[in-house]
């Protein structure tokens, strides 16, 4: 219940959801979404493959500026299965882009990686 009160979110701390498959992490991450959305927050939903297709996509037809500041304004962003496909050097230099915009802000991050790895 903590995690629907949103105080978390006003601390700007972060929230990673791990876990084998079929344990609801993405139903969980997008139903606190939700509760921040009827909040009055703003809140972003995307599968992290698709982010970095994305973004690839942008930085060819030359949007790429635009589509890395978005993602800052965001109050809460939900990535959903970080870490399921290695990722290239330019999208590394994009995903960080992006994490630095955020400092200081809120994300919610579901993957299958374990903590410890």
């Amino acid at each position: 219940m903590t995690l629907f009160q949103g105080d978390w979110i006003d601390a700007h701390d972060n929230l990673a959801l791990c876990g084998p498959t079929g344990i609801d992490k993405s139903w969980l991450a997008c139903t606190i979404g939700h509760k921040a959305c009827r909040d009055n927050r703003s809140v972003v939903y995307a599968r992290f493959p698709r982010l970095l297709e994305d973004l690839a996509l942008a930085r060819g037809d030359r949007r790429i500026a635009r589509k890395l500041k978005s993602p800052g304004q965001i109050e809460l962003p939900i990535l959903d299965d970080w870490g399921l496909q290695p990722i290239d050097a330019q999208a590394r230099h994009d995903l960080l882009d992006i994490l630095e915009d955020r400092y200081g802000r809120s994300t919610v991050v579901t993957s299958q990686i374990p903590v410890s790895a």
